[in-house]
């Protein structure tokens, strides 16, 4: 992978990441902050479950955010593009589509395949 390549993928990766660690941030001092207390069971119930769904969207992030700066690892130590498997140049087409992925797509195909 050229030189251009890589700084267009660290620069893409690292502005995921600064996005991610913010909202994040920004849940965490939401779920702190908040002191809102209803008597109304219907709103208290309400605000469990969009807490819940919200929870479980920074769960999913917390596991992207881990991805990324294993990629920003892997840009670094030189790895970054090179499939897990069969260790071939992963297509920069897929990599600008799934930045973080580790696997080419003939490697993820047959993985997927075997799980079904």
């Amino acid at each position: 992978m050229r030189e251009k390549q890589l700084d267009f993928f660290k620069q893409l990766l690292t502005e995921q990441l600064r996005t991610l660690l913010g909202q994040a941030d920004l849940t965490v001092r939401g779920l702190v902050d908040n002191s809102e207390t209803s008597a109304d069971l219907l709103d208290r119930a309400t605000f469990e479950s969009e807490r819940g769904t919200m929870l479980r969207i920074r769960d999913r992030e917390s596991k992207l955010i881990r991805k990324i700066q294993r990629a920003l690892e892997n840009l670094d130590d030189g790895t970054y593009g090179i499939c897990e498997v069969c260790e071939k140049e992963i297509a920069i087409e897929r990599l600008k589509a799934r930045p973080v992925t580790t696997l080419c797509i003939q490697c993820k195909t047959k993985m997927e395949a075997l799980e079904r």
